[in-house]
């Protein structure tokens, strides 16, 4: 092929709509796990194929799979034809889409173009104006799918995608149910008031309304009543949901956080199990359970005689499980802390410090997931170290990223309570001084930031950081 018949090809590729155009990063998520997933989901929710086989397509390729991606694709296509005969072509577009793209990396580029043809022939087919890109709901829907599953950083994007759906079909149960979930993992991340969190309630109650046998959607609204807590009416949609689907592994594991969140932790474990049993492979179902054994770890840690059999058996549960997770999905970040906490609590020092050094030699974590890891390694050197100065060092480590959060908002408090415990022992340095101005200038508080950064001027006059600081809160003020 002729250098400018291919960069010809390549520019139509980039028009299509499919996996390889919506800026999926596989730095973002661990292969493996993300492969399990789908096919555990392919195994139990057989409507959803399409948009499984679409995305497992994509996946394959990601680790260097091409020909096993082309097979997914095949069995996408048998899928359409199965549910969808009248009309295949409107259905086709993402996966011959992703045929067009997985033959150019092939650099069969002969049947690329038969695909860049097939895409374009059909949408001016569908649409008198459109050139190998087409808005269909179903596209929207689609991609709105795919950005789901490659993690938190994608969700906003992923509700967008669904309320444009939305628009041409508001009473579609497949987009209301990929707009409640969307909504729903957003919310999760997210600090919010009871008002705040009522339009994800709302979105979830008409998703429930419109597939009455979804049970994941049924969970999903169980969660956010507990969440409300309005706990009674919450374990009611569980009820319902295990008289449904009692083997289904993606309710099962919801249903377990619920019982989890009550402090029912025998109820979550044996769920868990039964989940387990059905997809012994998948990271969220090993990550829950390391949590519930750490959950009746700290439990049994509060009685005064704490059986140590038990405590020693619950230790190595829980790291086989948090191991695994990390094994499975390396960029599940804040199951390092997990890991790190349970050695802490198994006074197993050493292995907490080497997780937590292997977290921070890790580039490009998420702020959020920074935060966290910062938090959690902060109180590993209070509580188990017994250091309060390193322990500060990183809370204000984890302050110092701006994006909000409740961990940092947590850091922020932590570290001004033991600031203030500090200075009131007379112990308190121009360091310390200086970090409580920082902290109250973060918080909004002018006039007490200035008083720390005179306190820390008068002990460390030559300090530039401490003289700016206190320079610009005084003219902010005056001026």
């Amino acid at each position: 092929m002729s250098t400018i018949s291919k960069d010809s090809l390549k520019t139509s590729l980039l028009q299509l709509e499919c996996h390889f155009t919506w800026t999926l990063l596989k730095e973002d998520i661990g292969l493996e796990a993300l492969e399990e997933t789908i096919l555990d989901h392919i195994k139990f929710v057989e409507e959803c194929n399409i948009t499984d086989y679409n995305i497992l397509s994509y996946v394959c390729h990601l680790k260097n799979s091409n020909e096993e991606a082309l097979r997914n694709l095949q069995k996408a296509e048998e899928a359409i034809q199965k549910h969808h005969p009248g009309e295949i072509a409107r259905r086709s577009l993402v996966t011959w889409g992703n045929y067009a793209w997985i033959y150019y990396h092939m650099q069969r580029y002969k049947e690329a173009q038969t695909y860049v043809s097939k895409v374009e022939n059909s949408c001016k087919k569908l649409s008198s104006t459109a050139h190998g890109k087409i808005q269909l709901p179903e596209i929207y829907a689609e991609k709105g799918w795919a950005l789901l599953r490659f993690g938190k950083k994608y969700f906003e994007s992923a509700k967008n995608c669904f309320e444009k759906a939305l628009k041409s079909e508001p009473n579609n149960p497949d987009f209301t149910a990929g707009y409640a979930i969307a909504m729903f993992r957003l919310v999760s991340f997210s600090e919010m008031s009871d008002e705040e969190m009522r339009p994800c309630l709302e979105a979830l109650k008409q998703a429930v309304e419109l597939n009455p046998n979804n049970t994941t959607l049924l969970a999903l609204l169980a969660l956010k009543l507990q969440q409300l807590k309005q706990d009674n009416e919450g374990e009611r949609y569980i009820e319902e949901g295990l008289q449904k689907t009692p083997d289904f592994p993606l309710f099962l594991r919801y249903a377990a956080s619920f019982y989890r969140k009550k402090g029912e932790i025998g109820k979550a474990v044996n769920i868990l199990k039964r989940a387990l049993a059905l997809t012994p492979n998948s990271v969220t179902v090993h990550h829950q359970l390391g949590l519930c054994y750490k959950f009746r770890l700290l439990q049994l840690k509060k009685e005064r005689y704490p059986p140590q059999e038990e405590v020693d058996n619950l230790i190595e549960l829980a790291i086989f499980h948090l191991k695994t997770v990390i094994d499975k999905k390396p960029v599940f970040f804040t199951a390092y802390c997990d890991l790190g906490n349970i050695y802490a609590l198994g006074e197993r020092y050493e292995e907490a410090e080497e997780i937590f050094q292997k977290v921070f030699q890790i580039n490009d974590i998420p702020c959020e997931d920074k935060q966290e890891i910062y938090f959690n390694y902060g109180n590993f050197q209070h509580f188990h170290m017994k250091s309060e100065s390193k322990a500060l060092e990183y809370y204000i480590e984890g302050l110092k990223i701006e994006k909000y959060s409740y961990r940092r908002k947590q850091c922020i408090e932590t570290v001004e309570k033991l600031l203030k415990q500090k200075i009131k022992r007379g112990l308190g340095h121009a360091t310390d001084f200086g970090r409580l101005g920082f902290v109250h200038k973060l918080n909004g508080r002018k006039q007490e930031a200035i008083e720390c950064y005179e306190k820390a001027t008068a002990l460390d006059p030559n300090n530039e950081e401490y003289v700016n600081a206190l320079a610009e809160l005084q003219l902010s003020i005056s001026s």
